[in-house]
């Protein structure tokens, strides 16, 4: 397999404006992870050591393998919301006894755990991935309930902070932790505090529970809600207390002495699942590429209309820089081929411009390929879109678009998604976007993601709007008009930025481009839990 050769100049003027400004970004990036690991902030920090219990994250690292990594998803949700950034919930991948595990967690600092619409996602989100990829579930069950705060106020901003869902979805959680035992799948619940009403379900449902004496308190309404319905004088250890569970009702299996040991004990459940894994492990060489991942903070600038190689990220993320590519001379705007990372094998398409219909014929031929030798997928995302006009429709953009939707839609080998740059309107879907279902998704901090550019956006509406008031034999207004533009221009921009992107949880999590080869091969890994298997069978094809 050839070697990547790369161009990229490192000491060029562009190149080190791009690599300064990622360095800025992130520097902003860090700091609200480090607002997101505080959690609910000093004082609550203190009050829940004050009780003699650990913080979330210090729960997780004591369950997870020593030196092994965590890959947190959706970090910053609710960033620009209401709510705290992060969610007060944590959702990620780690290993446990050398098993790889779906692991999520409320964080009791932050509103004591309660549900919200973001946190509500990512709890879904955790299942979803927990389903696709056949990985044991752990949850860290510690909540008061819902969240019962709405937006309020007279922000500006209250519009698009709206736009998060309806918390109710975590009611599907019950259903979908019940699917993941019929499926085979382990669940397992460490419950640290209180676990009420529905959240008593959240064990109620687990194939394995862990309780904590004196700490652990499940029950489908609190004293007070007895006292009001029975007029019951229940006192909560009697009611639904660890000890009355381990021993009594026999909703908890294990009976722990403290939060350390009741960890021990999830170490050891999991330790006895005699868990494999179904796909085949890697079988490539896995070197390090030949260029640093250093280089990747300069490849993109904050301007997306300026172009660069995604062979130049290729490079820096795949074994041994090697890149088989497919079919180089055809369709020049979709770079496509096959390489490895961390030794296990994937079929690459990358944007080197708009879609043509050449290259868009071409993603469908590559897809199917991969398919047949049952080879997952990767799709790095800078495309502002289909091509459109006259002689692009005549040339075929719509039907061979469409043989390129169909193979993404019907392609059953995982599929993980970085968006490196732009990904509009129907690029995004043809490139595997959120929509279509990837194992997988992160973006990079240049990322923009938006149904049409801003200006393209504002554009189209005066066409629109002019058109209409002519028709109406009316004078068009072009200063009211000036002022709509620049709104639609503000907002859409707005809302097209990647960071807000992830805050409402549409990826897995916004990563530093030099995390990019390790975060693939995590989900590679995770990925191949399961058995790996492509098809040949397909919709009916415009050919």
């Amino acid at each position: 397999m050839s070697v990547i050769e790369s161009t990229l100049d490192t000491r060029s003027e562009r190149f080190v404006q791009n690599r300064s400004e990622m360095l800025e970004t992130l520097g902003e990036l860090d700091a609200l992870h480090e607002e997101v690991a505080a959690g609910g902030g000093e004082d609550a920090m203190k009050r829940l050591r004050a009780r003699g219990k650990m913080p979330l994250r210090e729960r997780i690292a004591l369950v997870l393998d020593p030196d092994t990594p965590f890959l947190e998803i959706s970090p910053l949700a609710a960033w620009r919301s209401e709510f705290q950034v992060g969610s007060g919930f944590v959702v990620g991948i780690g290993v446990i006894e050398g098993v790889e595990c779906v692991i999520l967690g409320h964080d009791p600092s932050v509103r004591a755990g309660a549900f919200n619409a973001f946190n509500a996602k990512k709890l879904m989100r955790g299942l979803e991935i927990a389903r696709d990829n056949r990985m044991p579930y752990v949850q860290f069950v510690e909540s008061a309930g819902a969240d019962l705060r709405g937006d309020s106020g007279g922000d500006p901003e209250a519009a698009i902070r709206r736009e998060t869902g309806h918390f109710a979805e975590s009611g599907r959680l019950f259903y979908e932790i019940t699917e993941l035992s019929k499926m085979r799948i382990p669940t397992i619940s460490v419950v640290f505090g209180a676990s009420t009403a529905g959240g008593a379900y959240q064990p109620g449902m687990s194939d394995y529970n862990i309780f904590i004496r004196g700490q652990s308190k499940v029950f489908l309404g609190g004293p007070p809600l007895v006292k009001m319905a029975t007029g019951e004088d229940a006192d909560e250890e009697s009611l639904g207390g660890a000890q009355m569970h381990c021993t009594i009702s026999g909703l908890g299996d294990y009976l722990a002495e403290d939060e350390t040991d009741g960890i021990r004990m999830c170490r050891e459940v999991v330790s006895h699942l005699n868990w494999r894994k179904q796909g085949p492990g890697p079988t490539h060489a896995a070197d390090e590429p030949l260029y640093s991942a250093e280089d990747l903070l300069g490849v993109v600038s904050r301007d997306l209309r300026q172009p660069f190689d995604m062979r130049e990220v290729i490079a820096r993320i795949v074994d041994g820089s090697r890149f088989e590519e497919f079919k180089p001379l055809y369709g020049p705007t979709l770079v496509t081929g096959w390489a490895s990372i961390h030794g296990y094998p994937i079929g690459i398409l990358g944007n080197n411009g708009a879609l043509f219909p050449e290259s868009a014929e071409k993603a469908a031929q590559f897809i199917q390929l991969c398919n047949q030798i049952d080879v997952p997928l990767l799709f790095l995302h800078n495309i502002t879109g289909f091509l459109v006009g006259t002689d692009f429709e005549q040339n075929g953009i719509t039907k061979n678009g469409s043989k390129m939707i169909n193979a993404v839609s019907n392609s059953t080998v995982p599929h993980i998604t970085v968006i490196v740059g732009a990904s509009y309107g129907a690029g995004n879907y043809g490139m595997s976007g959120r929509a279509f279902g990837p194992r997988f998704t992160f973006i990079w901090p240049t990322a923009k993601i938006a149904v049409m550019g801003p200006k393209q956006m504002a554009g189209v509406m005066t066409i629109v709007q002019r058109s209409a008031t002519e028709r109406r034999g009316e004078v068009f207004d072009e200063a009211a008009n000036d002022k709509r533009v620049a709104v639609v221009e503000h907002w859409a921009e707005e809302r097209s930025k990647g960071l807000y992107a992830t805050s409402r949880i549409s990826d897995d999590g916004m990563i530093d481009p030099r995390d990019t080869r390790d975060v693939i091969g995590i989900a590679l890994s995770a990925c191949h839990n399961k058995t790996i298997a492509g098809t040949k069978e397909y919709g009916t094809w415009r050919m």
